[in-house]
């Protein structure tokens, strides 16, 4: 149907990139964009070496932290701070491998806009597309943007205090850090320790947000592909039956057009979902542990009347919610487009077409109707009465948890 419209003059291959860029901005620096057939072997060991170097920072904040929150003797609320940086570091290094071994599936999606772009050749579908990776790319931008100043805020603040340690007769001023270290393995009351273990936890906290960051522009701009194609769908539907009157000889040509195409949109819906599932599930442990954690820091730092360390956490507080947000409204934005291509045809002026053509316009609903979800570990499904279940069981353990200390 679309390719015997004229075809606008911009590059397919342009316009796949514009959707395709900020992916690669945040992944390629960790090592995370997958490889390609055009990929050359400078390429894949520069991958390979990024890989091992992001593995050895990660290691190297998370072990020592993991032994600091398990032999230390601190206080409870000691404890807490260090089981919310540990958290974020740990499903952030989880992410991380994640979107290593899920590579050959986001090449494919990659793959598939490319070809997408190709396929559909009107400008006017062509603006539907571009409209919706625009939309992608905002929402991506906004969400990195978000975490990447609120996780590099909460180092900055955690760098500028410090604290007094007493070693023998000697007390020594440190820096507190943003992931607590077991002193006993690593000593950071001399230098260069102490500035080695910040740059790495720098590092190791900017290939964390990165990768998170990586996970919710792929969320973001896959799912505002799929829309722009569900919506692309529709509107040759409307075409085809306004149509059908008057070009009866290219009715079967045409509706198997829009039928395969309908398809190959729900299949690279299903693709998404395989894609990101484990990774959802984790930030949805991750966001629910977070609010808890940060709820909890933000009551304790208001007794306290610290503000410089409330507005912080506020800020942390947020970035969760929003990207928490971001991923139950793509799953639901995703299933209403799914269903509203069986509505789409279901209010166009079928009763005028021949029986056999209503029989397949039926077939179409009936495919519409087995909606194609994005879902958490295939456990839970992503929408906004998700989002909502979320911040509620949150709040629920931040409950719990103020009555237990």
């Amino acid at each position: 149907m679309s390719n015997r419209s004229v075809a606008i003059k911009t590059d397919p291959d342009t316009n796949s990139d514009y959707c395709l860029q900020l992916n690669r901005w945040f992944l390629k620096p960790i090592g995370a964009w997958p490889s390609f057939p055009s990929t050359t072997r400078h390429e894949r060991i520069i991958s390979f070496l990024l890989n091992v170097s992001c593995y050895s920072s990660l290691l190297f904040t998370l072990i020592p932290c993991l032994l600091h929150m398990l032999l230390e003797n601190e206080s409870f609320y000691l404890k807490m701070k260090v089981l919310g940086s540990l958290a974020h570091w740990f499903v952030g290094t989880m992410n991380y491998t994640t979107l290593l071994l899920r590579g050959r599936e986001i090449r494919l999606c990659v793959e598939h806009i490319r070809t997408d772009w190709q396929t559909v050749t009107r400008e006017e579908d062509q603006q539907v597309m571009l409209k919706n990776a625009q939309f992608g790319r905002y929402v991506a931008a906004i969400s990195a943007a978000i975490l990447q100043s609120g996780v590099l805020c909460f180092c900055c603040m955690t760098i500028s205090r410090t604290e007094l340690i007493q070693i023998g007769n000697e007390t020594k001023i440190v820096h507190v850090l943003p992931c607590a270290v077991y002193r006993k393995l690593i000593d950071v009351t001399h230098s260069p320790n102490s500035e080695l273990i910040i740059a790495s936890q720098f590092l190791s906290g900017f290939i964390v947000n990165s990768s998170t960051a990586g996970i919710f522009s792929l969320a973001a701009i896959l799912g505002a592909h799929a829309c722009g194609q569900l919506n692309i769908v529709m509107t040759w539907i409307t075409e085809f039956v306004n149509k059908s009157k008057k070009r009866e000889k290219m009715i079967f040509r045409e509706i198997g057009f829009i039928v395969e195409h309908h398809l190959r949109t729900l299949n690279f819906i299903s693709c998404i979902e395989e894609t990101i599932n484990r990774i959802i599930f984790l930030e949805v442990f991750r966001c629910c542990l977070h609010i808890c954690c940060l709820g909890y820091y933000i009551l304790m730092e208001w007794s306290d009347y610290d503000k410089r360390s409330m507005i912080i956490y506020f800020m942390l507080f947020v970035s969760v919610c929003f990207n928490i947000f971001i991923i139950c409204y793509i799953g639901e934005i995703l299933a209403e487009e799914s269903m509203k291509v069986g509505e789409v045809v279901y209010m166009t002026n079928w009763y005028y077409l021949p029986d056999k053509m209503i029989l397949d316009l039926i077939l179409i609903i009936a495919r519409s109707s087995v909606v194609v979800q994005i879902t958490a570990g295939k456990l839970i499904h992503m929408s906004i009465q998700t989002f909502t279940d979320v911040i509620k069981t949150s709040f629920a353990y931040l409950n719990l948890l103020r009555q237990v200390t």
